[in-house]
């Protein structure tokens, strides 16, 4: 079987501004002579971090030595010594007579307890503390102990039965619907399907409501496991800018006429990464602008639970359809707990029997725990929620003011919700930083992991969902990265202490 290979012209692409000394990145204030890394090692670093941000996908092939110098306008000998580091350290694999192949070091733990380093890092430093900023999501409420013996102690009466159930128990479903009835839209627990998580449930729908090369629209920056997922069904994401202030709708209505897409995938509760919500004005011309296009809109509401203002809480986009021209995904990992693999789809009887019949082909139903689980958090949510989203609002104000002192020319404006802010560059380094900042004990997720065609080079998400100690410290040591990319920044071979 043929090898797939990524071009020289995409990778090129995909690396953006890989070396801090060319023009464009991180202009200098002054004439003072810029410090860098060598080239080799800047291109393989910034290869390493396609490789873990998805980008550049496990077992493909990466461009000929020839093709990629020329593509970047570097010697051959650069691009050769920038693949021997990522092959040195595991990141590629060499067979006699084929191209080198994406791989992970066998060292790379994929539960996210212990980050990978930089290369740097694994050349010449002893492994650091590292806080890691690449994820957005809280830890465990006390609650959830009391979640899973209640569980328990339901679980005998389902130990008579098979325990493979593709629609979801029905005592969660009803919770579910409940909570969808007491927010504004009525809903019937046989419009519910339990899923493996939001995502999980997106798949499944984008796999009955797409077909290969069909486009997709979806808010950009967007949520990037929503993006590989429209990708890895051959669908095409088409970007719609977010304003500031929010959702462009007319810009929404134009792309969905022009491009004839007949899918959207949106997430206007708590936007991640920016936390932006839509108004209910908003969410009445959506609905009717997906009733105009004949356009089927996913709405994600996975970050529904974690408003962090006073402002009036919104129905659910759902609630202004008049028929399925809007259908919801949620999720109990943001409200409750990550580890906790439940989701649910929001649709019309006809189509949840469509993903039925798609599901039986991919799993045979959600673990009868969780769900039971799932079913004690609902009942306490309430109390549940209060104590996270103080929690949310403490350490987002630590945030932000750990940004002004160690980060005063940075643009950050919180969100209305959600778990996250969205961080506006003075220069267009995020890749780099992402690079760089494993150096100085810190994990990024770099802008264009939320964007596609190598857009948000000048911004970062950045979440407030560690605790306030670590935040303080994530911040030192993201100021260190970013001041290593300066002109007066010391070596990054020798990475600043921010402990």
């Amino acid at each position: 079987m043929a090898i797939r290979v990524i071009g020289a012209a995409s990778l090129t692409r995909d690396l953006g501004r890989w070396r801090h000394d060319e023009p464009g990145a991180a202009p200098a204030a002054d004439n003072s002579r810029r410090t860098t890394r060598p080239a080799y090692v800047a291109l393989a670093e910034s290869v390493r971090l396609l490789i873990h941000d998805g980008r550049a996908p496990l077992g493909v092939a990466l461009p000929s030595e020839r093709d990629l110098a020329t593509s970047l306008r570097v010697s051959r000998t650069t691009v050769t010594s920038a693949y021997s580091l990522l092959r040195e350290h595991g990141y590629l694999i060499s067979r006699q007579g084929s191209r080198s192949t994406v791989a992970l070091p066998p060292t790379v733990v994929h539960d996210g307890t212990k980050p990978a380093r930089s290369l740097l890092a694994m050349m010449a430093q002893p492994e650091l503390p590292t806080i890691d900023m690449t994820y957005a999501a809280m830890s465990a409420p006390v609650e959830m102990m009391d979640a899973y013996t209640t569980a328990l102690q339901g679980l005998p009466t389902y130990l008579g039965t098979h325990g493979m159930d593709p629609v979801g128990m029905l005592m969660l479903r009803e919770a579910l619907a409940r909570r969808y009835t007491e927010r504004g839209l009525p809903t019937d627990p046989d419009q519910i399907l339990v899923t493996l998580g939001a995502q999980h449930g997106l798949r499944l729908l984008l796999n009955v409501l797409t077909t290969p090369a069909e486009r997709v629209l979806i808010d950009h920056p967007s949520y990037p496991n929503a993006i590989e997922a429209i990708r890895d069904v051959g669908a095409r994401p088409v970007p719609v800018p977010l304003r500031p202030d929010g959702w462009d709708l007319d810009g929404i209505r134009s792309a969905a006429r022009q491009t004839a897409a007949s899918i959207a995938y949106l997430v206007p509760d708590y936007h991640n990464p920016t936390g932006l919500l839509l108004s209910a004005e908003g969410r009445a011309e959506l609905a009717a602008i997906a009733r105009e296009t004949r356009m089927t809109v996913i709405v994600d509401e996975s970050m529904v639970d974690l408003h962090l203002t006073d402002d009036e809480i919104m129905p659910p986009v759902a609630a202004f359809a008049r028929g399925s021209e809007i259908v919801t995904i949620g999720s109990a990992s943001k409200s409750f707990w990550g580890g906790l693999r439940v989701g649910w789809v929001r649709a019309n009887q006809s189509l949840i029997t469509k993903l039925l019949g798609t599901r039986s082909t991919m799993d045979l139903g959600t673990p009868v725990m969780d769900q039971l689980a799932t079913v004690h958090l609902l009942q306490h949510a309430d109390e549940i929620l209060t104590v996270r989203r103080q929690q949310l609002r403490s350490r987002r104000a630590t945030l932000l003011d750990a940004l002004a002192e160690d980060l005063p020319d940075w643009r950050v404006s919180p969100g209305a919700g959600g778990m996250s802010l969205w961080a506006q560059l003075p220069a267009p380094v995020s890749t780099a930083l992402a690079a760089t900042a494993p150096n100085h004990g810190v994990l990024l997720a770099a802008g264009p992991r939320f964007g596609v065609q190598g857009a948000f080079e000048r911004f970062l998400r950045l979440p407030f969902t560690h605790e306030e100690a670590d935040i303080r410290i994530g911040v030192k040591c993201l100021a260190a990265a970013y001041n290593s990319l300066t002109p007066h920044a010391i070596e990054p071979l020798t990475p600043m202490t921010c402990y």
